[in-house]
């Protein structure tokens, strides 16, 4: 059997309409709260009462303070591409970015919903979340 076509736009370029199956994150006692608030549309970040720094990925201890009195707050969901690199394989080409949000965090990403060559550095993205094999939704950005 041959391999799936990439998708592609009326002018034959690659989208990011992200048609490919995302696997399902690990859910863990501690980052539940994340993916529940995934579930619901919301993107949530950790953030530390002691430095008053946010960090991403979600874990109870602070990585710049080790402190451990970090707790959820809800991010704009708004962010800035740092950098990313286009992944060109069949079945479906995809976009890996970088994307630093608002509140100073920076998320290892896909970015979709948009022509893959149009993707830059510095673009402003916002984020939506799509669906995983048999688990919670995961955020992605999109152009905004």
């Amino acid at each position: 059997m041959a391999p799936a076509e990439p998708a592609l736009e009326k002018e034959n370029k690659p989208v990011s309409g992200f048609e490919r199956k995302v696997p399902a994150p690990p859910v863990t006692p501690e980052t539940q709260p994340f993916w529940s608030a995934a579930a619901e549309g919301r993107l949530l970040i950790k953030w530390c009462r002691s430095c008053d720094q946010a960090h991403y990925y979600p874990r109870s201890i602070c990585p710049f303070c080790f402190g451990d009195t970090t707790e959820w707050r809800e991010a704009s969901g708004r962010g800035t591409i740092y950098s990313y690199s286009i992944m060109r394989r069949v079945p479906v080409p995809y976009a890996i970015a970088y994307v630093t949000l608002e509140e100073g965090v920076t998320m290892m990403t896909n970015i979709v919903d948009c022509d893959l060559d149009a993707i830059r550095i510095g673009q402003q993205v916002q984020v939506v979340f799509r669906p995983t094999e048999g688990g919670p939704p995961v955020p992605m950005f999109a152009p905004a």
